[in-house]
């Protein structure tokens, strides 16, 4: 049962934005929680230069199952990056009465 769940990163902007994003996916019962981590300070290379800019990580807890289909469309919607940043990592463990709580929340769809 734990392999259906994922933390899925994403990094944006600002707080507004996040925040934004983080809403809209608990309303669609896309996610079940949105952690909001600032600032972060990312290096990247876009278009053949090195950047370096603070943004915001978003860690959103949500079943396996609605990433591609679902929850990677309604972020790309939202994101006001060209190539955001939707990278999902599974959940190996975690105590039943959380995943269950994942699993009951991102159920009401």
């Amino acid at each position: 049962m734990q392999n259906q769940f994922v933390v899925v990163l994403v990094t944006a902007p600002s707080k507004s934005i996040a925040e934004q994003i983080a809403q809209a996916l608990l309303t669609q019962h896309l996610i079940a929680c949105a952690n909001l981590m600032a600032p972060v300070q990312s290096y990247y290379t876009w278009q053949g230069e090195t950047k370096a800019d603070e943004e915001v990580l978003m860690l959103l807890k949500t079943r396996a199952d609605l990433f591609t289909d679902k929850l990677v469309p309604a972020i790309q919607a939202l994101h006001p990056y060209e190539v955001p940043e939707i990278i999902a990592l599974p959940i190996l463990m975690g105590t039943q009465n959380y995943l269950d709580w994942i699993e009951e929340v991102t159920s009401e769809q």
